[in-house]
């Protein structure tokens, strides 16, 4: 008779994502996360193959968290560029591991879908791409630098990144 299961792999990414915001990638082992779940740490390779698929599980969970937060905008780029900042002050090595997983080009192609659509709205769409790839790479580097600390000469970032945000939709539009 075989042993009842005694997590999922829902609750294993949950312990994962959770020790990812409070330590970075190095806090995600799979001892910690069996601990956190209430399995001894072999449990978790019935589910997960290893700590690599275990990250690349974190990854995926945070591009569809992220993708419904953008889907859930208003759908212009000013809104689309507010909800990616929010989520990344609110999950902020979430935000990083999104950039540095190798493997997670097929999560972050469905974030980027609500970004296209706005994108296309302002451009056309023989431009979407470039529009967009422009939004987030801006994007990801103000608030990458601003996660850092980088900001050091002072003046008011949430200022700055609304001025950013306009001067970017009125280059578009032109």
């Amino acid at each position: 008779m075989p042993t009842p299961d005694r997590t999922s792999l829902a609750e294993i990414v949950a312990a994962g994502r959770d020790l990812l915001e409070v330590g970075g990638p190095s806090r995600v082992t799979m001892q910690a996360v069996s601990e956190r779940v209430g399995v001894r740490a072999p449990s978790l390779y019935k589910r997960v193959r290893d700590r690599d698929a275990l990250i690349l599980l974190l990854a995926e969970a945070t591009a569809d968290e992220l993708g419904a937060r953008l889907e859930a905008s208003d759908g212009t780029l000013a809104g689309l560029a507010r909800a990616y900042r929010a989520f990344a002050h609110e999950r902020p090595e979430a935000f990083r591991l999104l950039f540095t997983v190798s493997g997670a080009a097929e999560p972050l192609a469905r974030v980027s879908a609500p970004v296209l659509r706005a994108a296309r709205d302002l451009v056309g769409e023989a431009r979407a791409l470039d529009a967009a790839r422009l939004l987030t790479a801006w994007a990801t580097g103000h608030i990458s630098m601003e996660l850092a600390g980088a900001f050091r000469l002072g003046g008011d970032i949430d200022e700055a990144f609304e001025f950013g945000i306009q001067r970017i939709a009125a280059g578009l539009r032109t």
